[in-house]
């Protein structure tokens, strides 16, 4: 199972990794944060490739 990071400082806010995974994202303060420990059952690959910064990675 994999696990979801931001990259706080080059995350634009946008909302679309919410959008795609909304157990996972979570927008708070202008920036997206992860609100769960594992991706479960939405696709954190298309939040990855979605980011259009690249701000989020899988560990």
């Amino acid at each position: 199972m994999s696990k979801a990071k931001v990259n706080e400082e080059i995350c634009i806010g946008c909302g679309t990794c919410e959008s795609l995974c909304p157990k996972v994202f979570k927008l708070e303060n202008g920036k997206s944060k992860v609100i769960a420990e594992e991706c479960g059952d939405c696709n954190c690959q298309e939040a990855v490739d979605s980011c259009p910064v690249s701000a989020i990675s899988l560990e």
